[in-house]
């Protein structure tokens, strides 16, 4: 029976470790799964950071379980470390470079790329040196490893050593060194297979990284989308609501009861309250409102039946429309073609699944609010908050300013000089109806 080592345990309590990291890091990074699953780890007592030939992820159990309790990001990063060296093939394109400025070229490399994610699993704070440093590439415009190889040729050898510190996340000793004469030891040795096999995973990423991004941007532009639709409604919201009134609803007024004396009479007199809530408030609603809309041969049926849903829908919100109130719905072109009245969301929607346009004439705004004029005398119009017309703007308008407000909404560009001024004009969007 085989009794398990301190070292083995350690190995594989960490090969669970990484497969956490791996799992963390491909949340932020999906393009990345299979790069990140390459590598095989290696538990090893000789080596004291991430270390790799290209095949084996060599590290440090012991030390690094303790790390993981410690400073998970650190780890996190390192591992992404080491895998882009061996994505962006840094273990065999040092040729004739000296050895220390390269490894530390591919590094700063890298460790930009990771910064520049700015993503949960990644994202740190970054030093002055560190961010002084990044200045310096995007004024030069270097930010591959060969040029920032051939940047580090200008600093100081006080300053390289500060800049190694700084950047130092795992060992470069297992990188593939042909001009070098010294061996590595008991390592596998570098093969063309692994490099080719690199290239191929780096093509792959390269793929699902800009598949991705097209996603980003698309799921980017439909949230965005989203939140200017919103925006336009609530404006559109906010311009109906000034067509509300105030008036009683039957409804508890919390905000004018004092609590107060509540509680005392309950407390001193036992279930006795000295004050109830009001049974009515007095709130900004609609209570009776006319929309007319514009059924002349240019009008569209289609935008008709948006812009209909759309204002229908939030004039029935909650606490917009008052519940005995009454929505009069009127087709016109150069005369009234129908009405209708709507006075719940049921109704509403019922008009909505079989609404058909009538008319198809020239546009004349006058008959409407002829109309309204006779429904008012009637008295089936008692507290007109306004009048919605919804046309294309090309007719004949009413002479005389009528007593309450009235609103036309247009689509499209309509000519400033034929609206009277005394008319609220309203630019729709075609994307809002």
């Amino acid at each position: 029976m085989h009794v398990e080592t301190q070292i083995e345990w350690e190995s594989r309590m960490f090969d669970k470790v990484i497969a956490y990291l791996r799992d963390e890091l491909c949340i932020d990074l999906p393009y990345m799964e299979r790069a990140l699953s390459v590598l095989i780890p290696q538990g090893k007592e000789n080596v004291n950071a991430f270390a790799t030939e290209g095949v084996y992820l060599y590290y440090p159990p012991a030390h690094y379980l303790q790390l993981f309790e410690k400073n998970e990001l650190f780890l996190r990063r390192a591992y992404l470390h080491t895998v882009l060296h061996c994505l962006y093939a840094h273990l065999w394109q040092r040729g004739k470079r000296e050895e220390f400025r390269w490894n530390l070229a591919c590094d700063i490399a890298v460790e930009y790329v990771i910064d520049g994610l700015n993503k949960p699993s990644t994202r740190r704070l970054l030093s002055w040196q560190r961010q002084s440093y990044y200045d310096l590439m995007h004024k030069r415009k270097i930010l591959s490893a060969a040029g920032i190889y051939e940047l580090l040729s200008e600093e100081t050898p006080e300053r390289l050593r500060a800049l190694a510190q700084e950047f130092y996340t795992d060992d470069h000793a297992l990188w593939e060194m042909k001009d070098s004469k010294r061996p590595i030891p008991n390592q596998p040795q570098q093969s063309e297979e692994a490099q080719k096999k690199w290239q191929k995973i780096a093509r792959q990423t390269q793929f699902q990284k800009e598949k991705s991004d097209r996603t980003e941007d698309a799921i980017a532009a439909a949230m965005q989308a989203e939140i200017t639709a919103k925006r336009k409604r609530r404006n559109y919201k906010e311009f109906l609501m000034k067509f509300a009134a105030f008036k009683e609803n039957m409804r508890c007024d919390m905000d004018s009861f004092d609590l107060n004396y509540y509680t005392f009479g309950l407390r001193n007199y036992g279930n006795l309250p000295l004050i109830e809530p009001l049974e009515t408030r007095e709130e900004r609603r609609i209570s009776e409102f006319v929309i007319v809309v514009d059924t002349s041969y240019s009008t569209s049926g289609e935008l008709v039946r948006s812009f209909l849903q759309e204002t229908l829908h939030i004039l029935l919100e909650k606490n917009v429309f008052f519940s005995t109130a009454k929505i009069h719905l009127i087709q016109c072109d150069d005369t009234v073609q129908e009405e209708l009245i709507i006075q719940s969301e049921e109704q509403a929607k019922a008009l909505l699944s079989h609404f058909e346009i009538k008319g198809g004439g020239n546009t004349d705004f006058r008959p409407a609010f002829t109309y309204v004029e006779t429904l008012r005398k009637k008295g089936e119009l008692r507290n007109l908050g306004g009048v919605l017309y919804f046309t294309d703007g090309n007719g004949t308008y009413p002479a005389k300013k009528p007593d309450y407000p009235c609103a036309f909404l247009y689509l499209d560009d309509y000519n400033e000089e034929e609206v009277p001024p005394w008319a609220i004009k309203c630019r729709l969007d075609k994307e809002n109806c």
